[in-house]
């Protein structure tokens, strides 16, 4: 008598699908190699932002201070008394539309001028040195800077007006040179990084081509694999943006404490009258979360771009 047959095992179960496999290998080694650039290229230019920013804010401030103020230069002369023709250039400045006042400098703060040149306790009386007037302006557009020098020239003897135009032209050439330069070097950076992506986009389509072109012979679209290529190196702009971006953050602080620490100490004060107090303004910060974003956007779609060229010669 036979024994009944056992029935057959009942297949095991499948493990639920909790996502769809990705075409492109989520964690590879070229894959950290390009975080790890992307992140490099956007610290760098976000360093390339934040100086641009500061010395674009710091010549406005120059700007706008020499803007409100003219001098008058006194020099000695025979047969004059300085100090006399000082306080009539000064009386003479003060009754010119557009000026809030005029005051002579004293001779501790000639001497402080000074200083860095011929050093300390100079004595002023032994030395042709000219006397300086500050004329401060409330009205620039009201001032008549033209009319003063006429003026100065004719009823004070040696005096001159400097308006500080040609120091103005300098500043504002400085300025947008080292504007075009940052925008330059920007712009060196990102070619750069897409040059990275394109490299490692033909690097991962030539390690996943008998993939993708089983895909694309069964029936898959260009759309569909350029998405897939799309979302995985968005995510890697992402990761390395965000790290790029977050040590430009941890820069700007560490810079920022280190400023304000330093203040009072020797080259403090030369190097503030210089730049001023270093400050990241609001601007500088939106810039930083933009080229965070733009970086992201910008792997993704050179990625996009590589891959449908690739597909394209395989067709």
């Amino acid at each position: 008598m036979k024994r009944p047959a056992k029935p057959a095992a009942a297949p095991a179960p499948r493990p639920p699908v909790t996502g769809r496999s990705a075409i492109v290998p989520p964690q590879t080694i070229a894959g950290r190699a390009l975080v790890l650039v992307i992140a490099i290229m956007t610290f760098l230019a976000g360093l390339t932002i934040v100086g641009v920013s500061v010395v674009e804010d710091a010549a406005r401030a120059w700007r706008s201070d020499i803007g409100r103020e003219v001098t008058i230069e006194v020099r000695p002369m025979d047969g004059t008394t300085p100090a006399a023709e000082v306080q009539k250039a000064v009386a003479l400045a003060q009754e010119f539309p557009g000026v809030s006042g005029a005051r002579a400098l004293s001779d501790t703060e000639t001497q402080r001028l000074l200083e860095p040149w011929l050093g300390a306790g100079v004595d002023l009386g032994s030395l042709p040195v000219p006397r300086l007037i500050v004329v401060s302006l409330d009205d620039p557009a009201a001032f008549d800077v033209k009319a003063l020098a006429a003026a100065v020239a004719k009823d004070v003897r040696g005096g001159s007006v400097d308006d500080h135009a040609l120091w103005i032209d300098r500043l504002a050439a400085m300025a947008n040179s080292t504007v075009f330069a940052g925008l330059g070097i920007l712009m060196l950076m990102l070619i750069a990084m897409v040059l990275s992506v394109v490299f490692a986009t033909n690097a991962a389509m030539a390690g996943n081509r008998d993939v993708i072109e089983v895909l694309h012979f069964c029936g898959a679209e260009d759309r569909f694999i350029a998405g897939e290529f799309q979302r995985h190196f968005l995510m890697l702009g992402m990761k390395g943006g965000a790290i790029g971006g977050g040590l430009d953050f941890v820069a700007i602080a560490v810079l920022s404490y280190l400023m304000h620490g330093a203040a009072g100490r020797p080259g403090a004060d030369q190097y503030e009258a210089l730049f001023g107090v270093f400050s990241i303004g609001w601007t500088a910060y939106g810039w930083l979360v933009a080229l965070v974003v733009a970086v992201a956007v910008l792997t993704a779609t050179t990625s996009r771009f590589a891959v449908r060229r690739s597909l394209a010669a395989i067709t």
